[in-house]
């Protein structure tokens, strides 16, 4: 079943991350349109829609979970190998087996801080006189089941190279390589709007732990159909409790 919302936002997504872009200038891209659509009046309306039904619940409830990282992650729109628009949940104190950790994606993405705020920091590895000690992991998914997999790399240093306090209006960028670690920066709730780009995937991403050793597989438990739907009326409250 389709909504005028969501149709409008599919249509936007896909005329504007149509092109194939250098991924410096597809991630900006992804900011600048996820900014637009994560304004909270916005997408308040469209995740209002997906609540009521509309677009695919059974397929975007098969694809929504709750994240490692300790945030609930919600996919409102499916865009194929292209592009995936998803709604983040986080609960401030709430983390999940790899909370610390610091990761990069398959893909460049962006992202909107639509409520709340979140703190992030970047690093980069170093020979010897990184800031940090960690185990290196690769991440990839299993096969079939599509759990995340976690195969030790070795240890490595990091060195931080910039931390930021993202506030309720600010979308930012970062490309696939990019190491990271995000995590919610208030006492309630904070809802983020990301969007992940670019029709070629990496086979795996990097995984950076300074709390201790990770199990081999992390399961992925998707939520059933009236999760998602109870999930995204939350969410809609949330957004309405903001904007009124």
């Amino acid at each position: 079943m389709g909504g005028g919302h969501v149709e409008a936002a599919r249509r936007l997504l896909a005329a504007e991350l149509a092109a194939e872009l250098p991924e410096h200038e597809l991630a900006l891209a992804a900011r600048d349109l996820v900014a637009r659509l994560g304004e909270p009046e916005r997408l308040l309306e469209l995740v209002t829609e997906l609540a009521a039904g509309a677009g695919d619940p059974e397929h975007c409830a098969r694809l929504s979970y709750r994240h490692v990282l300790g945030f609930d992650k919600l996919l409102l729109i499916d865009g194929g190998p292209r592009h995936m628009l998803r709604a983040h949940l986080w609960h401030p104190g709430r983390g999940g087996i790899g909370k610390e950790d610091i990761h990069n994606h398959r893909s460049p993405l962006a992202s909107c801080v639509v409520r709340g705020r979140l703190a992030m920091e970047l690093y980069e590895t170093a020979d010897g006189d990184g800031d940090l000690t960690t185990a290196r992991y690769q991440e990839s998914l299993a096969a079939g089941s599509a759990h995340w997999r976690l195969a030790p790399a070795g240890p490595a240093r990091l060195r931080l190279t910039h931390a930021a306090r993202i506030a309720a209006g600010s979308a930012y960028a970062l490309p696939a390589h990019t190491l990271h670690r995000a995590w919610c920066d208030t006492e309630g709730p904070t809802v983020t709007l990301f969007l992940e780009t670019g029709s070629e995937r990496r086979r795996h991403t990097d995984v950076f732990t300074a709390a201790g050793p990770h199990p081999d597989a992390v399961p992925k438990v998707p939520l059933a159909v009236p999760e998602y739907l109870d999930a995204l009326d939350g969410l809609g409250e949330l957004l309405r409790a903001g904007t009124g």
